[in-house]
């Protein structure tokens, strides 16, 4: 999405959240709280998904490092593999 497409975006919503409050059946009171108790739920909602999204991010990190550590023992098993048989070579070679 453009950064104007956005624009357009928040200010439907910002018009719809107008006329929802606008036209509200409920006292100003009652539609205070219960607006408030959604951005309560909504608030909670986000940090749910937020800590979701950490705890994702903190597996693929472990996963990603199990795996550099993995290639890196294989790659030290193979370094090691062929100066020994470097070294095997040179003392067969006359």
């Amino acid at each position: 999405m453009s950064i104007k497409e956005l624009t357009y975006l928040g200010f439907g919503a910002a018009a719809g959240v107008a006329a929802v409050v606008l036209f509200a059946p409920r006292s100003g009171s009652d539609t205070r709280d219960y607006l408030h108790s959604k951005a309560e739920d909504a608030t909670d909602f986000v940090r749910a998904r937020a800590s979701d999204v950490l705890d994702a991010v903190s597996q693929m990190a472990e996963r990603g490092k199990k795996a550099v550590r993995y290639q890196t023992e294989n790659l030290t098993a193979a370094v090691d593999a062929g100066v020994e048989t470097y070294r095997e070579g040179v003392q067969t070679t006359p």
